[in-house]
């Protein structure tokens, strides 16, 4: 693959798309808005003529992780193939924080901001929104990854009306 298609919509896991069908060098920005491990189930609704919601739904993802072979595998490829910092680090977090849903969580979205930074430009931008039970882990890997120098800022928002509604941590 030497060049990026255009107008065309991509459905499915990403990580899949991305080593298919995206180059390296070729994404200006991405805007990576994952699952935020709420252990919830999200359906898509219909609604009826009169704009009553519907009996009907279509399952659309669940919002769950665990540590299961999948997980065990790609773990196993980050630390055995992935960039070597990014290995160490695994590794270690992988030591101290074991093989639960944390650990499951945190070595897919690693396994994707490996491929995420292959394609993106290196004046290209990257913009995650993500659990804040994981953040800071994830922070270590992006730092790992894309080096703390390109770090521009972390953005938090809290839900709690008695709290500030944004901050922003430079």
């Amino acid at each position: 693959m030497d060049t990026l298609k255009t107008n065309v919509l991509y459905y499915g896991d990403n990580l899949e798309i991305l080593r298919k069908y995206i180059p390296d060098n070729s994404i200006d920005l991405v805007y990576l808005d994952p699952p935020f491990n709420s252990k919830k189930d999200y359906n898509i609704l219909f609604k009826e003529n009169g704009g009553v919601e519907s009996e009907a739904q279509i399952k659309a993802f669940t919002d769950t992780w665990h540590w299961t072979q999948t997980a065990e595998n790609t773990y196993h490829d980050i630390v055995t193939s992935g960039p070597l910092k990014i290995a160490q680090l695994i590794g270690a977090l992988h030591d101290t924080i074991g093989q639960n849903d944390v650990m499951a969580y945190l070595v897919m979205m690693t396994t994707r901001l490996i491929e995420l930074h292959r394609v993106l430009k290196p004046t290209g931008s990257l913009y995650l929104h993500c659990d804040p039970t994981a953040s800071h882990y994830l922070k270590l890997v992006l730092d790992m990854e894309f080096k703390t120098r390109h770090y521009i800022v972390l953005c938090e928002i809290r839900e709690n009306a008695n709290e500030a509604s944004y901050s922003a941590l430079g």
